[in-house]
């Protein structure tokens, strides 16, 4: 396969630090071999998270620096609606200051104690916001997702007949929504295709349902339909976005990671001219009045017309093919040394199947979690697990992928980094065995995965 070089120049570095095996150890214990707990500083590859750690462009900074220069914040955040409206075809836009804040006001416009909210896999803070609402959520995405190894096109599917079978056995007033995620981030990174989403909106208006996407990797989701799916090989990514959108009633992004790059902010994106009125009262409420003190106007006209920047950028035909080819390169060099990863690989990052990767731990040695700690002591990777710490207590245990994400921030590493980071991963999988087992030794109530702490099982 032909790998396409970088479309762009770095003109800003930033040194790292590359520390020995035992100080990496101590580390890992102090941070209770949990690698949210670590310190950047001590990181060599930090693949953790896409979220706050891309590179912005030359054109989202001189944005950002431009926005103080009116008194009119308003004026930047038409720049925003504008860019969304005429990429996603979305009649109103609601910046937030985080994605789980729009995943929060979503959920209190739309869920009533008792009712449920179907998709394909959820986010685990999408997950809380249902739940905190009185809410439960249903998984009906295809049985596909759950095969790590299975090597076929668009695995985030949803399952119509189970869809169907749920919202029968549920009665169509207990469903909220349908949150559609493109692509699907717990599953491996996996897209959904056009006539499943086409198929989902016709299910849903048969019964009154409205479908929101979660659409924080749909730039991906339109690639790889562009190059998957039969008959969009012509069509570009905007016009492919379009089509996608037009069978969604709204959507969340979460603006510190994926197409976004900034470091902080969110979005919600509505069409229902009553949701969008209650959702302003919602902030209102909780986030104060629209119009605060002129700097940190200024901050947030930064960070919307950041924003608007990015997305356009990533639409952009050698942006996307770079981006994700980038990740496939990686994943591809895994697999050629008998790594077992998620298949197909994904648009944002690497999905390593721990289970695979660590058969000798039981589910109670938390095989993802142990995996996720020895690969920083060995290598000075940081990346996180994915599997039964992150799905929390509530979540169900059947069909749960067990995985580690190698995420890959945008505009930050280049094609040696990803052979160095292969390398040391395969090093690591010769010699596996070795690998201890975690328990917990503290474990919160929420979002687990950010401050719970182990010791070895």
């Amino acid at each position: 396969m032909l790998y396409p070089a970088e479309p762009f120049r770095i003109k800003a570095v930033e040194t790292v630090t590359k520390l020995d095996r035992e100080t990496r150890a101590q580390k890992m214990a102090e941070a209770g071999y949990n690698t949210f707990l670590l310190e950047s500083k001590d990181v060599y590859f930090d693949l953790l998270t896409d979220s706050g750690t891309s590179s912005l462009n030359a054109k989202q900074w001189v944005s950002m620096m431009n926005a103080g220069a009116t008194n009119h914040s308003r004026d930047t955040q038409c720049e925003l609606e504008r860019t969304l409206q005429n990429a996603y075809g979305m009649q109103h836009i609601i910046p937030t200051t985080r994605g789980r804040g729009a995943e929060n006001i979503l959920a209190m416009l739309t869920i009533e104690h008792g009712q449920y909210v179907l998709g394909n896999m959820c986010s685990t803070s999408h997950r809380f916001h249902i739940e905190s609402q009185g809410g439960s959520f249903v998984d009906v995405i295809g049985q596909q997702a759950y095969q790590a190894e299975l090597n076929t096109h668009f695995k985030g599917n949803i399952d119509l007949n189970k869809l169907v079978e749920v919202i029968a056995d549920k009665g169509a007033e207990n469903i909220a929504y349908i949150r559609l995620s493109t692509t699907v981030n717990l599953a491996g990174g996996q897209p959904v295709s056009l006539a499943n989403i086409a198929a989902v909106r016709e299910i849903a208006d048969q019964y009154s349902i409205k479908v929101f996407f979660d659409a924080t990797h749909c730039v991906e989701n339109a690639f790889f339909i562009q190059e998957q799916e039969a008959g969009y090989s012509e069509l570009s990514i905007q016009a492919i976005l379009k089509q996608m959108f037009s069978y969604a009633d709204g959507c969340v992004i979460n603006g510190t990671n994926k197409e976004c790059l900034v470091s902080s902010g969110g979005i919600l994106c509505l069409n229902d001219d009553h949701l969008f009125e209650e959702a302003n009262d919602i902030i209102m409420l909780y986030g104060g009045m629209p119009m605060v003190d002129q700097d940190t106007q200024n901050m947030l006209s930064g960070i919307r017309n950041s924003l608007a920047v990015a997305l356009r950028d990533s639409m952009e035909q050698d942006y996307i093919e770079h981006r994700v080819k980038q990740v496939r390169y990686l994943g591809e060099k895994l697999q050629a040394a008998g790594v077992p990863v998620v298949e197909p690989i994904g648009g944002h990052a690497v999905f390593i199947d721990a289970n695979r990767f660590c058969s000798h731990l039981s589910d109670e040695q938390l095989p993802a979690q142990s995996l996720t700690a020895s690969l920083y002591i060995e290598t000075g990777i940081r990346a996180m697990e994915r599997g039964i710490v992150s799905a929390g207590s509530k979540a169900p245990n059947t069909d749960q992928l067990e995985t580690v994400r190698l995420a890959i921030p945008r505009q930050v590493y280049t094609y040696a980094h990803m052979d160095a980071i292969a390398n040391n991963i395969i090093e690591l999988y010769q010699q596996r065995e070795a690998i201890q087992g975690l328990k917990f030794s503290y474990e919160p109530k929420w979002l687990r995965f950010f401050t719970a702490r182990f010791e070895h099982a």
